[in-house]
C-alpha cells in the first residue's frame, strides 16, 4: 500500500485530501505544520508528500528545501497544494524542487489523477 503524507494547517483541507485518497486505497498520514511534516516524513518515509505552501512556522517552501537536502527523502515526489495561486507561483514552486503543483479549490478527480501519476 502506498503512503501519502498531507501537510496543511487547515484541518478541513487535510481531511478532504485524506478521505479522497483513502477511497483510492492509499494510507494517508497528516501533519498540521511544516515542522510536524518533516518529523513525520522522516519517521514514515512516505511514497508521496502533499504540502500546503503557506503554513505557520516552517512553510511549504522551507519544507521542500529540507526534504531535498535529506538523503532518505530527496527523491520523494512532493506536490504543492495552495489556495494562493498567483501568477508565477507554479513556476516558483517547481523551480525550488516541488514535483507537482495543484491550486485550491481542488477538483478531487484532478487530485486523484495527479497522485496516481506521481506514484507510478
Amino acid at each position: 500500500m502506498k503512503t501519502v503524507l498531507v501537510a496543511d494547517d487547515r484541518a478541513t483541507s487535510r481531511e478532504l485530501v485524506r478521505v479522497a485518497l483513502e477511497h483510492c486505497g492509499y494510507l494517508v498520514y497528516e501533519a498540521s505544520d511544516g515542522g510536524e511534516a518533516m518529523k513525520s516524513a522522516r519517521d514514515i518515509l512516505p511514497d508521496l508528500i502533499i504540502l500546503d505552501l503557506h503554513m505557520p512556522g516552517l512553510d511549504g517552501f522551507g519544507v521542500i528545501q529540507e526534504i531535498r537536502r535529506d538523503a532518505q527523502l530527496a527523491a520523494t515526489p512532493v506536490m504543492a497544494l495552495t489556495a494562493s495561486a498567483m501568477q508565477g507561483d507554479r513556476e516558483r514552486a517547481l523551480a525550488v524542487g516541488f514535483t507537482s503543483y495543484l491550486a485550491k479549490p481542488i477538483h478531487l478527480s484532478s487530485l486523484r489523477e495527479e497522485v496516481q501519476r506521481l506514484l507510478r
